[in-house]
């Protein structure tokens, strides 16, 4: 197994793979790029372990990536919010989505990466093809790409988080009827 860090490496590569260096790290950052922010929807999406979830979001907050804000109080709750270096990544995921198109899947994209402002679908650079607009990560939405027919549809991340908060509160729900002596 691959060291976690590469100190005896003076390159700015190697140094990114301590923050970004697995595949988990990467589809969590993939995920956040599209607006995903909250524990729940992470692990819906990507069908991910809560501990291996749990220690990536930690290490990219850590890394500066993410800021953890509470958007809960009963429960204690998170979301995981890209931060300015967060939003950097973007150009290192589009260009590995780019490469994995071309290379990978034949040229049939699963997705598309299209310009939110005009509907313009944006190149390997990050440019509008239709305004010419250099565009970041906010300004993008991806849509289905002619290789989606072999996907299967996730959720949006409002409906996932929102569905686990609900079984959250039928569970503690239950629990309290139960507790009181008053189930069925």
């Amino acid at each position: 197994m691959l060291p976690r860090t590469y100190e005896q490496e003076i390159c700015s590569i190697a140094a990114t793979l301590e923050v970004l260096g697995d595949r988990w790290t990467l589809l969590i950052a993939r995920d956040a790029c599209l607006g995903v922010t909250r524990f729940a929807d992470f692990q819906a999406r990507l069908g991910i372990a809560r501990t291996v979830l749990s220690d990536r979001l930690a290490r990219l907050t850590e890394a500066g990536v993410f800021e953890r804000r509470r958007y809960s109080e009963q429960p204690e709750r998170f979301e995981y919010v890209l931060t300015e270096r967060g939003r950097d990544i973007w150009p290192i995921l589009n260009s590995l989505m780019t490469w994995g198109d071309r290379h990978l899947k034949g040229g049939e994209a699963p997705f598309v990466i299209h310009h939110r402002g005009c509907g313009g679908h944006i190149d390997d650079r990050r440019r509008c093809e239709t305004c010419g607009q250099e565009v970041g990560v906010t300004e993008v939405v991806r849509l289905p790409g002619p290789g989606a027919r072999r996907i299967q549809p996730q959720p949006p991340a409002e409906s996932t988080a929102e569905a686990a908060e609900a079984a959250e509160a039928e569970t503690a729900e239950s629990r309290q009827v139960v507790a009181s002596g008053q189930a069925g």
